[in-house]
């Protein structure tokens, strides 16, 4: 804040700080305002318009110029909308009218903040783009990957991982979500812990009493008051897994906590202040949880200030050998084993399975067929949910041709033919080249006339 009034700097900088908003820096001689600001870092300026030496107005379009990427709010004691208007144009966010409310000097302060966070993300999200690297890789090390969408993925949490807004992590079942989030909160220079809370299955008072703890007395066999989770991670991250599980009265509750930071324990009417960074993670579709009335709209939009989508190991599967290889040494080490070789025909199958339990699944097939192996090479033998896979088609297209001839099949049917495929190939091809004679294309197929004939009767293929 810049005002040469010490009464109003003292005034506002405590109302701020009430209010939440930390690290309040005041000036009070315009003139030193430039050097002060290229020492000091700061998210955001607070100027009056009047004042000695060194005007607002002469400043103003100096701080926009110098420091383009700071939001200035403009406050003065005059009501001159030309003047309002001049500021706009020369930069400012925001023009506010001494005396000036606390509530909308707070909400001024609030939408300039984020407008400078959001300046913040562009600036690195295009140097991450350009650059294409990671700042802090070895807080991913736990997340075997290879995959680009995934780096994307740990480029953007890069940039948000310091912000205090809440986070929204999705995907399926086994993808890696609470790994994701623990990436999230090493990265976010908290000094708190991180502490994970599955709220899958429990009512509201079990999720209230768990978050928010309970006052002595508040219920039967309350004998003495207990802290919730909340507290536990305070200055650190709070960790919601299996968020769309939560009942409508819990939500409620978290929308609270959220939107003002403050909670009551259970039993209690003094109304406690937490700190801690919150991230939810769920393997629903809330848009639909949504549309079926059983998750808050207004709970989702503040949830989804930031929001990550971990795509399923089907749709990168260029994992797959890079974590087949990391668990087959992980299960060997824990089974007390030599690392077997996976065979040809495993890898094969590994790459085209369906997943549905995603990494997850992938670990308990490997560590399941560690355990059965009693030789070097890991053979088909030794996955049981290989050789049924359910009966269903598996996908070929991520396979790599090895030779000429595997090449040219892939260039014909785009992934690696079916027996059935092939044989309607052949078969078509025999009769083309016959120009339609049975007799002829049932020579060069190696086959009998009526094999042939009868052939040609399932696929369509006319003849001779």
């Amino acid at each position: 804040m810049i005002d040469d009034d010490p009464v109003v700097l003292e005034i506002h900088g405590t109302a701020l700080e009430s209010e939440g908003v930390k690290n309040v820096l005041t000036l009070s001689d315009s003139r030193k305002a430039v050097q002060f600001l290229e020492s000091n870092p700061v998210s955001i300026v607070i100027l009056d318009l009047m004042m000695p030496h060194v005007s607002g107005k002469e400043l103003l379009p100096v701080l926009t110029r110098d420091f383009p990427h700071l939001p200035v709010i403009v406050m003065t004691s005059s009501d001159d909308i030309e003047t309002a208007v001049t500021c706009i144009k020369a930069g400012a966010v925001d023009y506010l009218t001494k005396p000036v409310e606390i509530e909308r000097l707070v909400l001024s302060v609030e939408n300039a903040l984020h407008v400078n966070e959001l300046s913040k993300e562009n600036r690195s999200l295009r140097d991450c783009l350009l650059n294409d690297h990671l700042k802090h890789s070895a807080a991913f090390d736990a997340i075997v990957t290879t995959s680009k969408k995934m780096r994307s993925i740990f480029q953007y949490i890069e940039l948000i991982a310091q912000s205090d807004q809440p986070i929204l992590v999705t995907g399926e079942t086994g993808v890696g979500k609470e790994l994701i989030a623990r990436a999230i909160g090493e990265l976010s220079a908290r000094k708190g812990a991180f502490v994970t809370v599955n709220v899958a299955g429990l009512d509201d008072n079990m999720f209230s009493d768990t978050l928010f703890g309970h006052k002595k007395g508040a219920f039967t066999g309350a004998d003495q008051s207990r802290d919730g989770l909340i507290c536990t991670a305070a200055g650190g991250t709070l960790f919601l897994d299996e968020i769309g599980d939560l009942n409508e009265t819990s939500q409620i509750k978290l929308l609270r906590l959220i939107q003002e930071n403050e909670f009551y324990p259970v039993g209690s009417d003094v109304l406690k202040k937490t700190d801690a960074r919150v991230i939810v993670a769920t393997n629903h579709d809330l848009s639909a949880l949504i549309a079926s009335k059983k998750f808050r709209k207004d709970l989702y939009y503040r949830l989804c200030a930031h929001h990550i989508h971990i795509p399923p190991l089907r749709e990168r599967r260029e994992d797959i050998p890079t974590l087949l290889d990391h668990f087959l040494i992980k299960a060997s080490r824990t089974l007390n084993k030599v690392r077997p070789t996976p065979s040809r025909e495993v890898v094969a199958l590994l790459s085209t399975y369906n997943y549905e339990g995603n990494v997850r699944e992938l670990f308990a097939m490997v560590s399941d067929a560690v355990a059965r192996h009693s030789s070097g090479l890991l053979t088909l033998d030794c996955f049981a949910g290989l050789a049924a896979n359910d009966g269903k088609m598996p996908n070929t297209e991520f396979l790599v041709p090895n030779n000429a001839l595997d090449d040219a099949l892939y260039a014909y049917f785009g992934r690696f033919p079916t027996i059935k495929e092939m044989e309607e190939y052949l078969t078509s091809s025999a009769m083309s080249l016959t120009n339609g004679n049975q007799r002829s294309a049932a020579l060069l197929l190696g086959m009998a006339r009526q094999t042939l004939s009868k052939r040609l009767g399932t696929t369509g293929v006319e003849g001779t």
